[in-house]
């Protein structure tokens, strides 16, 4: 386990711990709920929104330099190879919570390095998708939700199908794993999730009034 894979983890303890149990994650969170109430209570919302700016384009720094330093031998064209997307996913399935998050990248983590192994491996998870998205569509069945439980049984069936047809998967699928099992997870978690009120929204200094 290299050095960087250890500060990463420490990271993440001391922002969910910044982030929930200090005055200034507060500050910072009521910047991104609503920053205008923030600045009725005498937050700098800009000092804030820069800070929360500089230490989060820190942190994809780290990301890069783990893929430059730590995956590889050294820097190359398209290292990343579309892997800030999937961190993008990972935020948005973790809830925008250091929490969820690491849950979240480490089953992406998990679909990544599933490359290094067989198709045959893969092919066995196919399975457990099918098993997977149909109990998820009969629990949406039972709450009701008869549109996206419909949806989620024919998707699960149809893993199902492609599971007992075949005994192996191409091994171009394998590298599609990660931007598969992306595109599944958002679509089945999109309804459960909310990112902070004012994300994506143009702020104003004293629009609070």
């Amino acid at each position: 386990m290299s050095a960087l894979t250890i500060i990463i983890v420490v990271v993440v303890a001391l922002t969910a711990y910044l982030l929930w149990h200090t005055s200034f994650g507060l500050r910072l969170r009521s910047c991104g709920e609503n920053p205008a109430a923030a600045e009725s209570l005498g937050v700098n919302v800009y000092r804030y929104k820069y800070v929360a700016v500089l230490v989060s384009g820190t942190l994809a720094g780290m990301g890069g330099a783990f893929l430059s330093l730590v995956s590889s031998s050294g820097f190359v064209t398209n290292q990343s190879g579309g892997r800030g997307y999937i961190g993008l996913a990972a935020m948005i399935f973790g809830n925008w919570r250091p929490g969820g998050t690491v849950g979240a990248s480490l089953m992406f983590g998990y679909t990544d390095s599933l490359r290094l192994r067989s198709p045959s491996a893969v092919h066995a998870l196919l399975l457990l998708v099918a098993i997977f998205l149909l109990a998820y569509a009969a629990f949406r069945l039972y709450r009701g939700a008869r549109t996206s439980g419909i949806v989620l049984g024919m998707m699960g069936l149809a893993f199902l199908v492609w599971y007992l047809l075949t005994d192996t998967v191409p091994r171009e699928f394998t590298g599609m794993t990660p931007y598969v099992v992306t595109l599944l997870v958002l679509a089945l978690a999109s309804q459960r999730l909310r990112m902070p009120a004012a994300d994506g929204q143009r702020y104003t200094r004293g629009s609070a009034g």
